[in-house]
């Protein structure tokens, strides 16, 4: 499937509705709540090394989000946070997601020299992994992480 990833500069002024809908259908809440923090401004995505990206398909639809902000839940430096990772199920298994990750974590080495995220799914515990995550961290707001390969990283250690 063709896609086309790019930066989310408003959200306020998409159509996220159906990826709420089918979200909030499968158990998760993250959505809703990334739309009510955005309109909010609890969490627009802003603050340096924050991204938020959007995925959408040849007929325009928005198939997939994604974000990257610096980790609320760490006192160190260099630490950024997955969050609101999300693909429409009839756009699964066609390596959207991988895609995604990729985008975020590229746009991350310029900015963390770690990335962290929280899932307790099994179906995303099996897609970090095989995307270079480590996973079994004993941590109660970080389940997986991945060090970045760059100049930060190094820097930090």
């Amino acid at each position: 499937m063709a896609m086309d990833i790019k930066v989310i500069e408003d959200l306020n002024k998409l159509d996220v509705s159906k990826l709420v809908e089918e979200s909030e259908a499968e158990g998760y809440r993250f959505l809703r709540r990334l739309v009510k923090q955005y309109e909010d401004g609890t969490n627009t995505f802003n603050k340096a090394g924050e991204v938020l990206y959007g995925v959408w398909d040849p007929a325009g639809e928005l198939v997939a989000i994604g974000g990257l902000n610096r980790d609320p839940y760490s006192d160190k430096s260099g630490i950024g946070r997955l969050r609101r990772f999300y693909i429409s199920e009839h756009a699964r298994r066609q390596g959207i997601g991988t895609k995604l990750l990729k985008e975020i974590l590229n746009y991350g080495q310029g900015h963390f020299s770690e990335i962290v995220v929280r899932t307790d799914s099994s179906i995303a515990d099996a897609f970090y992994r095989a995307n270079g995550f480590s996973g079994d961290l004993g941590m109660p707001d970080v389940t997986h992480h991945i060090v970045l390969d760059n100049e930060f990283s190094k820097e930090a250690k």
